[in-house]
């Protein structure tokens, strides 16, 4: 984008609604006393919709960025046909993020994490010094490595070594970024720990994951592109979860646009999709708490590694925090549905034979959990359908380019000993 200004926003405290300049990288508020996400409050309360050739920043009136970068794509909202037609939803919209040339979806990593990646990095000041640093179960990573790979960001990527298999691209990534992974048999939760405690290093900082405010924003562009295209909120929204940011990130846009003012007063119904077996959220909310019930960690470990959704396997979920997924469902209202591994493979086939493109093991957990809620009546049939698909056309974009792989530079746990100082030198 030429000549592009600086979005003009605050930060705000979700639990107190203290509001602040944002002076840099934050991901809390600095007066704050207890856990509670941040929010950016936008100057401009109604959105002009950019160009489809400004890729994600498109939608910069409402993303918190300091500039632009290059290689961007943005989600894609159509209106179902073959889908809609054979499970008898009329309204039925899929707002797609993947590779899809022939719907002018252009993500070549396959996955809606690009639009995280690109505003998160757009946040960045020019000025910042150190590592950025961003634990992964993989697509966040492929993401985030396509984004600093291509823009020249050092970038340190934390993920399971059994995750790896997700971090291929179309050509080799640049050595600003490096990779390590917990080892064989851990878990995305392993991965995390990892990227916490080299991030007690000076040389590095952490990405944020959901208290970051640009990652949230990023993903809420999804429901930006589904409002411009329907002309409207959408009445449910579907999507799967392995933290819930995205479906926090989807109510805060539509808050943003009841505040708008053009695309309706009301609260879309939040519908997110959890993997059996291994299901937090689901049973907490089912439970009627407002925090995770407990889990050992070994149970955790094993119920996370036997999802074929391996994005959907996070063990600290914002669940509970102020603004956090709890507090969007009871504003929103909806409920969290579930899909097997059987599930996910009939999803797929569904999903390719009607609408003609593969999509990701998360996204047929968030088809089967709106079939799901449509046959359990929570929803009349000719609701205005927003459902999320948040990756797909990986088959199709491998078959048209030749894929490389990013390997690790180093393989341990958070608990071995000299890990900071071995991953240090990874940058000198």
């Amino acid at each position: 984008m030429k000549n592009f200004k600086p979005t003009k926003y605050v930060l705000e405290n979700l639990a107190t609604g203290r509001r602040f300049e944002d002076t840099g990288w934050l991901l809390e508020d600095p007066q704050g006393e207890g856990p509670s996400l941040i929010r950016a409050i936008y100057e401009k309360k109604q959105i002009e919709f950019g160009s489809q050739e400004e890729g994600i920043y498109r939608f910069a009136d409402w993303l918190p960025i300091n500039h632009t970068l290059k290689g961007s794509a943005a989600t894609q909202t159509y209106k179902s046909k073959a889908l809609a037609s054979e499970l008898g939803l009329p309204n039925l919209y899929i707002s797609f993020s993947g590779y899809w040339p022939e719907k002018g979806a252009f993500m070549t990593t396959g996955s809606f994490k690009e639009t995280e990646a690109y505003s998160v990095c757009g946040r960045l000041s020019h000025n910042k010094k150190g590592v950025l640093v961003v634990a992964s179960a993989g697509n966040t990573a492929r993401s985030f490595a396509k984004v600093c790979s291509e823009n020249n960001i050092p970038l340190l990527l934390s993920v399971p070594e059994d995750n790896i298999d997700a971090l291929w691209f179309e050509k080799p990534i640049n050595d600003c970024v490096k990779l390590i992974s917990s080892p064989k048999g851990s878990d995305y939760y392993d991965a995390i720990a990892l990227a916490d405690k080299v991030c007690t290093s000076e040389m590095f900082f952490a990405e944020g994951g959901a208290k970051n405010v640009a990652r949230r924003d990023g993903m809420g562009t999804t429901v930006l592109s589904a409002a411009e295209v329907i002309g409207r909120i959408p009445d449910c929204y579907f999507q799967s979860i392995g933290s819930g940011t995205g479906a926090i990130a989807a109510w805060e846009a539509n808050l943003r646009l009841i505040e708008d003012g053009r695309f309706g007063n009301h609260k879309m119904k939040l519908f997110p999709s959890q993997n059996i077996p291994f299901t937090p959220m689901y049973d907490a909310w089912k439970a009627g708490s407002k925090t995770l019930l407990p889990m050992n960690d070994e149970e955790a470990r094993i119920k996370a590694t036997a999802i074929d959704a391996k994005v959907l396997s996070n063990r600290r979920p914002p669940y509970a925090v102020r603004g956090g997924l709890y507090d969007a469902m009871c504003d929103a209202g909806g409920d969290v549905e579930l899909a097997d591994n059987n599930d996910i493979k009939e999803m797929q086939a569904l999903f390719l034979r009607t609408e003609g493109i593969d999509i990701h093991p998360a996204s047929a957990v968030a088809t089967k959990g709106m079939i799901n809620a449509f046959n359990a009546g929570k929803m009349p049939k000719d609701a205005i359908t927003m459902l999320n698909i948040t990756g797909g056309g990986e088959e199709r974009f491998k078959r048209d380019h030749k894929i490389v792989y990013l390997k690790p530079s180093l393989i341990a746990l958070a608990s071995d000993e000299g890990i900071i100082t071995r991953v240090e030198n990874l940058f000198k």
